[in-house]
């Protein structure tokens, strides 16, 4: 079969970025050069540039491209047949799991998460529209079976995401016992608070 421009251009530029990941992980972003991509893929500089303006861009296509494989397990899970409860509790733990893998098997990627606030908030954002898209029709599921009581889905959704986010670090370090968290309990304690809730009485039927 012959490849047609379109699916060389494609390949080239997949292997750039691969050959980019590598370097990053093993020297970091900073000590590694447009040169050194160009000699390990076996490229000439000029078609490096011809892909990426610097190596800024290519860092920047390495974490949309590391952002692209979370959304579609998001979407994976969200094509479930599941009931909407254990829909919303796999669509939890399925995220933070992508997430740690993510940054888990990039040393920079982790690296830039934990120490560079700006840049884990420009991907954070980058992924958080999708991310509620796929929350709020999981959360609508719920409503349209009458299993969650949501007056809002798409800012409830919202709301739910930014929470979880702030438990992103403490799931990639493991740190929740420093917390006085059972790791182990960890599902148990976001369902109770997810899906049950902390208040003993009925929830009003209209907004006061």
């Amino acid at each position: 079969m012959v490849e047609t421009g379109g699916s060389m251009v494609n390949k080239t530029r997949e292997r750039l970025l691969d050959v980019a990941r590598q370097l990053f992980a093993r020297k970091g972003v900073e000590n590694t050069t447009m040169n050194d991509i160009a000699a390990a893929s076996d490229n000439g500089r000029r078609t490096v540039y011809t892909y990426f303006k610097n190596k800024t861009d290519i860092f920047n296509a390495l974490v949309r491209q590391e952002a692209n494989i979370i959304i579609d397990r998001l979407k994976e899970v969200a094509a479930t047949d599941l009931p909407p409860e254990d829909k919303l509790m796999r669509f939890i733990f399925v995220r933070f799991e992508a997430v740690k893998e993510v940054v888990g098997r990039n040393g920079t990627l982790k690296a830039a998460f934990f120490n560079d606030i700006k840049r884990v908030e420009r991907v954070r954002r980058a992924n958080h529209v999708h991310e509620t898209a796929i929350l709020e029709q999981i959360l609508a599921e719920g409503v349209a079976q009458g299993l969650f009581a949501i007056k809002h889905a798409h800012p409830t959704a919202s709301v739910m995401l930014l929470s979880l986010e702030g438990l992103d670090i403490h799931y990639i370090r493991d740190n929740f016992a420093d917390l006085g968290i059972e790791r182990s309990m960890l599902r148990t304690y976001i369902k109770d608070f997810i899906l049950h809730g902390i208040s003993s009485r009925p929830h009003p039927t209209t907004t006061p």
